[in-house]
């Protein structure tokens, strides 16, 4: 959150007045008469900025794009933040609770597949299909539900495939959840090789569980 100042305006019109209320009632004719009024403005205005110190604005600022310094990652990473982006707009303007909850839920999905990618750039292929594919059809479908939505009418059509997209997006939100898994694999791979490589040393050294209860 950044924080924004703005300014009240009283102090700008009350040093105005009494500009109006002097030229109007008292004499402007000598260098110190000047002086006088410029006194008197500058503590009007000073004294009325005290009192009147206008209203502070807490403005959202969108993070600073990730960059990995690979320049095929870092487009394929700004498609990713266009796409959520996107589907949180959708998200906004639909007015089914279920709906915006699973769209909330793919979103979500999305933003850790991608981040996924700055972790392990090796699934830049895993995570390029699912951003040439599910990404783009799952945007498609919620912009074309929410199409639907707007027209107020039941009908067999409109209220069919609103139905039919609203099957698709509980199978489409298990695929995202299974594509995100499916990123992990190798480091649950490298990570049970690592367990298999210290009970081996454990075992070697006779601090293993076993030996250490003979």
């Amino acid at each position: 959150m950044k924080e924004v100042r703005h300014r009240s305006a009283v102090p700008l019109y009350l040093s105005a007045a009494v500009w109006a209320i002097w030229c109007g009632f008292l004499p402007l004719y000598r260098f110190w008469h000047f002086l006088a009024l410029i006194a008197v403005t500058v503590v009007v205005g000073l004294a009325a900025r005290k009192i009147f110190p206008g209203r502070v604005e807490y403005v959202e600022v969108p993070p600073e794009p990730v960059t990995t310094g690979d320049e095929k990652i870092d487009e394929l990473l700004r498609k990713g933040d266009e796409a959520a982006a996107e589907m949180d707009r959708l998200r906004s303007s639909i007015r089914n609770e279920g709906i915006k909850r699973k769209t909330a839920e793919l979103t979500e999905l999305a933003k850790r597949i991608f981040a996924d990618l700055v972790e392990d750039p090796g699934d830049y292929q895993q995570v390029k299909r699912f951003s040439d594919y599910y990404l783009p059809t799952s945007i498609k479908l919620l912009s074309a539900y929410g199409r639907l939505e707007k027209q107020g009418v039941e009908g067999e059509n409109i209220t069919g495939t609103m139905e039919k997209i609203d099957a698709i997006l509980d199978t489409t939100v298990k695929a995202y959840r299974k594509q995100l898994d499916a990123l992990f694999a190798d480091q649950a791979m490298d990570i049970d090789t690592d367990i298999t490589v210290l009970e081996g040393m454990l075992a070697r050294e006779g601090l293993s569980d076993g030996d250490l209860k003979q």
